[in-house]
């Protein structure tokens, strides 16, 4: 299955594009999200609306937007995605991938990519026999390039033979055979922790933080790309569910406790939520008026620990327990205290301090705290930052077989 997989699916010109939408529907069924990039000869066969309606995406179509560039830009449409899937493949699309060329938003988006590319070649007999298209092939498969197909069979042209491209079902899987086969994460259990806390003093009242949940949304969807069974307790948030994950919805630092000690066994957790420490000691059952005597005191209590008691927990510990540290100053040194005090194994430092737009960003600065020293990540997106943990993580457990 694909749950949890962002696919950015280029439909470029040829009469099998109608394919493309049945393409779509099936991906999805098996989980997947789909981006799509349509070019021009491949809107002369299917329409943005077509693809958009069953996507259930914006689709893309101008290199030279600037509506397009503002809300994601044609390198980070490319890199946000787990793969790359051409289909179908001409003979036209496939010369500008071995050539490097790059004049519109499908082949600046392959250029651009750092991620796995997988085609699915369609294209009249003598077109996919002639050397041209023989040497451009054998250029992307030394590249890394995954194909599917083409089969022989009918052709529009009347021409039987090698070219016809392979059917939606057999892309579908051949997608998740490329999946099954990256995913080493799969059989084992993640658990993650985001957003912030409500800690209610009365019923329209409560104490909470800035956090936004972006970072830890980004982490539990990047484990679970990697085939991680991954639960996901999130406190209020507006960020929108990830993909493949088991989604726990709780307000209280107490109530994320009770469901992150539910969720176990795990063999990591990643405690980002920004956990409220203190709560009022006696929450009002009604709203608290002004008396007009002064300001009311709050009498305040801890709440529990959770990244220390998911560390300390004697028969449930995952085999590698991680923290966040939001800090205004001293971020390495408070950091390093926090990870001796908490038992966890791995802090990751950001520094929270007013100008750095940490809360409610979508950037992050990163160290890594842990038994064998400190790692300076540098500057990157939340995004970023969640894939880089990811491999770390699964180098980690990997390591501990």
């Amino acid at each position: 299955m694909l749950h949890g997989k962002r696919i950015l699916l280029i439909v470029s010109g040829g009469i099998a594009a109608y394919k493309s939408l049945e393409l779509v529907r099936r991906l999805r069924e098996r989980g997947a999200s789909v981006r799509c990039v349509l070019t021009r000869g491949g809107a002369q066969f299917v329409t943005p609306l077509s693809l958009s309606a069953l996507s259930e995406d914006k689709v893309y179509t101008d290199l030279f937007s600037l509506t397009d560039e503002a809300e994601m830009g044609h390198i980070q449409l490319s890199r946000d995605a787990d793969l790359l899937l051409v289909v179908p493949a001409s003979a036209d699309i496939l010369a500008k991938m071995a050539h490097g060329q790059a004049d519109d938003l499908a082949t600046t988006a392959l250029l651009a990519t750092d991620k796995d590319v997988m085609v699915a070649p369609a294209m009249n007999v003598r077109m996919w026999t002639h050397a041209a298209t023989q040497a451009n092939l054998a250029t992307l498969r030394e590249r890394g390039v995954h194909f599917v197909g083409p089969t022989e069979g009918d052709m529009a042209c009347g021409e039987f033979g090698p070219g016809r491209m392979a059917e939606p079902n057999d892309i579908a899987d051949a997608v998740s055979d490329f999946f099954e086969d990256s995913a080493p994460l799969s059989g084992r259990r993640a658990l993650v922790t985001s957003g912030p806390t409500h800690e209610a003093i009365d019923p329209v009242r409560y104490i909470a933080n800035r956090s936004s949940g972006k970072q830890g949304h980004a982490i539990a969807a990047a484990l679970a790309r990697r085939g991680a069974h991954t639960t996901l307790v999130a406190g209020p948030t507006n960020q929108p569910d990830p993909a493949g994950v088991n989604m726990i919805r709780v307000e209280s630092a107490r109530e994320m406790l009770a469901a992150c000690e539910k969720a176990l066994p795990a063999d990591v957790a990643v405690c980002a939520a920004a956990v409220a420490d203190w709560r009022v000691t006696t929450e009002a059952t009604e709203k608290m008026k002004k008396s007009g005597t002064g300001v009311p005191t709050l009498e305040m209590t801890e709440n529990p620990d959770i990244l220390a008691t998911l560390s300390a927990a004697a028969n449930t510990r995952p085999a590698l327990v991680i923290g966040f540290a939001a800090e205004t100053e001293n971020v390495v040194e408070y950091a390093q205290a926090k990870r001796s005090k908490k038992g966890c194994d791995w802090i990751l430092a950001n520094d929270v301090s007013p100008g750095t737009d940490t809360f409610g960003g979508t950037d992050n600065t990163i160290h890594l705290v842990s038994a064998d020293g400190i790692e300076d990540w540098p500057r990157m997106s939340k995004t970023d930052v969640a894939e880089r943990l990811a491999d770390r993580i699964t180098e980690q457990l990997g390591a501990g077989e």
